[in-house]
């Protein structure tokens, strides 16, 4: 079983406000992290894959941070590519992924060509629903469910 890290998690206290960086969150079922505005919403949690983002900024020639994705987590270690209903397991939480997280022109507005970027592959990332909820920390081990 592919073992990967959670390495970031972002949240945003508005609708197109800024992206703060934690240390930790709360996941609750059904609802999602408790920190962010999305709270409640179909896209509970929002994850993108940091080879896939350094991957990214290497080829548009840039180094934003990764929270410009406007994504709630950063993991390494796991593909998210075509996970639709797989499980996700960061901590002691459980995430089933419901699709591919498609980037919007607000991407654009960062980076000319960040839209595009992202757009093949899976490379915006992945969104999910919140199935078992917890605590998270930035350094959690994640990893997929076995089917």
């Amino acid at each position: 079983m592919n073992k990967g890290t959670l390495l970031g998690i972002w949240a945003r206290e508005e609708w197109g406000g800024e992206m703060r960086l934690l240390d930790s969150a709360s996941l609750t079922a059904g609802k999602g992290m408790a920190e962010d505005v999305s709270f409640g919403s179909r896209r509970q949690v929002t994850i993108i894959e940091e080879d896939v983002w350094n991957s990214v900024m290497a080829q548009l020639k840039s180094d934003l941070p990764p929270q410009t994705r406007r994504a709630n987590l950063m993991v390494s270690g796991i593909k998210l590519k075509e996970t639709r209903g797989k499980i996700l397991n960061i901590g002691e939480c459980r995430i089933e992924i419901l699709g591919e997280s498609a980037p919007c022109a607000s991407m654009d507005k960062k980076l000319p060509g960040l839209k595009d970027a992202l757009k093949p592959d899976w490379n915006g990332g992945a969104f999910g629903s919140v199935l078992d909820g917890g605590k998270i920390n930035i350094g959690d081990k994640v990893y997929w469910e076995e089917t």
